[in-house]
């Protein structure tokens, strides 16, 4: 049987993924657990695929078929960071929508595993830009985002002047606790330093 020129060739049905061809879920977290703790434990310099692979628990084909290098994989590991973002305090007031931000970034940036890998990815952020460009986006649609939400609320009350300097006021918000818990790295905040730092930030905003 011959096919005419002019009728219309039916393309040929793809049959759905199964089995092997689907990510599964499981995998693709336990992927992610491991990154985390693989750089903790050894650092973006030698963290390896094959770390990654042995403590998730599989092979090093279910990790390539996710990402395409160790970059690609870290690269995706902090945008999610960004994606999952904070809480948006909404307390009524700015000085307790800083007090919240303060208490729940504080747990995150004191964590033992984030801890590790922060000035790590910081250090390596230098060399690579690509890491450095993940970073920024990371901060920006996270800590700075939810920022921007509390200065935007705190305008719409009245606590603060409408139009002030949003990159200052992110500064002033987002600066001393990152100085504390990644510059320097400090052991333990101080007793009252994080209301102590609400207040002292609520009143610099209200000065702008």
């Amino acid at each position: 049987m011959t096919t005419k020129p002019d009728e219309p060739q039916q393309p040929p049905r793809r049959r759905a993924p199964a089995g092997a061809a689907v990510l599964r879920e499981d995998v693709t977290e336990a992927i992610r657990a491991a990154v985390f703790e693989e750089l903790a434990a050894v650092g973006y310099a030698r963290m390896s695929i094959e770390g990654i692979a042995r403590r998730a628990g599989v092979g090093k084909t279910a990790v390539y078929r996710r990402w395409r290098s160790k970059l690609h994989l870290v690269l995706d590991i902090v945008s999610a960071l960004a994606v999952q973002g904070l809480p948006a305090p909404d307390t009524g007031s700015l000085e307790g929508d800083l007090r919240l931000l303060y208490e729940v970034t504080s747990r995150a940036l004191r964590h033992p595993v984030a801890s590790q890998i922060i000035p790590d990815l910081q250090a390596e952020a230098a060399r690579n830009p690509d890491i450095a460009e993940a970073l920024q986006k990371a901060l920006r649609e996270g800590q700075h985002g939810v920022a921007t939400g509390i200065v935007t609320a705190a305008e719409a009350r009245g606590e603060v002047r409408p139009g002030l300097d949003h990159d200052l006021a992110l500064d002033l918000i987002s600066g001393p606790l990152y100085w504390r818990s990644v510059v320097i790295r400090s052991p333990k905040l101080p007793k009252g330093y994080l209301g102590a730092l609400a207040r002292a930030t609520a009143g610099a905003l209200k000065a702008l």
